[in-house]
């Protein structure tokens, strides 16, 4: 004989609640800016030139200087410039949850920002669907950069390009080479960070940490790390991480900010750094789905942000005052920070094969493609119309060249004219 025991079921527990979710109206989309430096063409710092434009608006004659070389004075080899780009992965742990930075190396250097891509169309860009703060859906897209169609490029090569109108045969190039570095850990501490999901409630968690305790981290790094150099850019690399300001976790936003400072690495020589901060975004982490709101906030979004703003405005330059409805959240700004008018504003390129599953609650946000920022050029900054500086809009236009990348594409009418002034 044997004997059994038959076992009642178990009560199944209630599962343990998810983080809070943060809506689409308190995730401001924001970067921010770190020091500044003064240069001069003898300083050990990336390759940059220095040019001005007189503002017809206020009678002002703007400085500024910009990387790599003067489009108006650069002859053959010497306008082509190449910047190595450090990235450095940090992997964040928010209340003992794992967000690593290390996850998207492989993603970011087959992105735009380093792979070539023909920028003289994209399937997609972003519509006119507004959802407070300025988040839009996905439409169709149609001609990009027209005179360089056919060229392989770079993202911010293509930028460039377009910005100074030097496409098609030109020999005018900015290229970025990236050198991997081993990833570093950084433990966010009570009270300094807190894991959120995000708006829309995919099931897409985040790390959102303080940024002042953050500022000091990358700054501390940039003084302690050997291989720091002071000719190349240091861009550090974290993935659905956040920053938010003060002691509120859902006052949040911040996915990047570039900055400049004395590098402690010069050898001897009066050197400054330059380096940015940003994070690449999983798809339905900011992104609705099916290109609904956001649809242009996922993977290198926020990186291109910053990369073409350290381009524009290495060391910080400053312009007359402007204000867009498109970017309330930046208020009246004086910086030549091309992405910050076109938070939100982006387009398709390129082939994206990571992250691209469906999101944790079943939809789909990820659509194959990299999702570069719209930016907007030196002339909007500068109240120049026409503006004879850029290449042409692609369909004629009385102002003549464009004043963003995407030009045409951009539907917002303030981005057909310069920027307008703080009321």
């Amino acid at each position: 004989m044997f004997a059994c025991f038959a076992l009642a079921p178990l009560a199944q527990a209630a599962p343990p609640p998810g983080p809070p979710v943060i809506s689409y109206d308190q995730m401001q989309a924001l970067s921010t800016t770190i020091g500044g430096a003064r240069v001069l063409p003898t300083t050990r710092t990336v390759p940059h030139w220095f040019g001005s434009t007189f503002d017809p608006n206020n009678g002002v004659t703007y400085g500024y200087n910009m990387v790599g070389a003067d489009p108006n004075n650069c002859s053959g080899a010497g306008c082509d410039v190449t910047v190595t780009v450090d990235v450095i992965p940090l992997n964040v742990v928010v209340e003992g949850q794992s967000f690593n930075g290390s996850d998207a190396v492989n993603a970011t250097l087959a992105s735009p920002l380093f792979a070539l891509n023909d920028y003289g169309s994209t399937p997609f860009a972003t519509g006119t669907s507004l959802i407070p703060p300025v988040f839009y859906a996905r439409v169709p897209g149609g001609v990009l950069s027209q005179n360089d169609a056919g060229n392989q490029l770079q993202l911010q090569d293509a930028t460039m390009r377009a910005q100074f109108n030097k496409t098609g045969s030109s020999s005018y190039h900015l290229r970025l080479i990236p050198v991997v570095h081993d990833a570093i850990t950084i433990v966010v501490p009570n009270g300094r960070g807190a894991v959120l999901e995000g708006p829309g409630a995919n099931g897409v968690y985040f790390g959102d940490v303080n940024i002042q305790w953050w500022m000091t981290r990358i700054q501390n790094l940039n003084a302690s790390l050997g291989y720091i150099d002071p000719t190349h850019l240091a861009v550090y690399l974290t993935k659905d991480v956040v920053l938010f300001f003060g002691n509120d976790p859902f006052n949040t936003g911040v996915f990047g900010f570039h900055g400049a400072s004395d590098a402690l690495h010069g050898n001897g020589n009066q050197a400054v750094q330059t380096f940015a901060w940003a994070s690449y975004f999983s798809p339905g982490l900011v992104a609705a789905p099916n290109g609904g709101p956001g649809w242009a906030l996922q993977d290198i979004n926020g990186l291109s942000h910053e990369i073409a703003e350290w381009t524009d405005d290495p060391f910080l330059n400053f312009v007359e005052p402007w204000a867009t409805a498109t970017a309330p959240q930046y208020g009246c700004a004086n910086l030549l920070e091309t992405g910050d008018p076109v938070v939100g504003f982006g387009f398709a390129m390129g082939t994206n094969i990571y992250f691209q599953g469906p999101n944790p609650n079943g939809t789909q946000s990820a659509d194959g493609y990299y999702h570069p920022e719209d930016e907007v050029f030196l002339p909007w900054f500068m109240r120049l119309a026409p503006n004879n500086v850029s290449e042409p809009t692609q369909s004629p236009s009385s102002n003549i060249g464009r004043y963003s990348l995407m030009g045409d594409l951009n539907l917002f009418s303030g981005f057909r004219q310069p920027a307008t002034g703080c009321n």
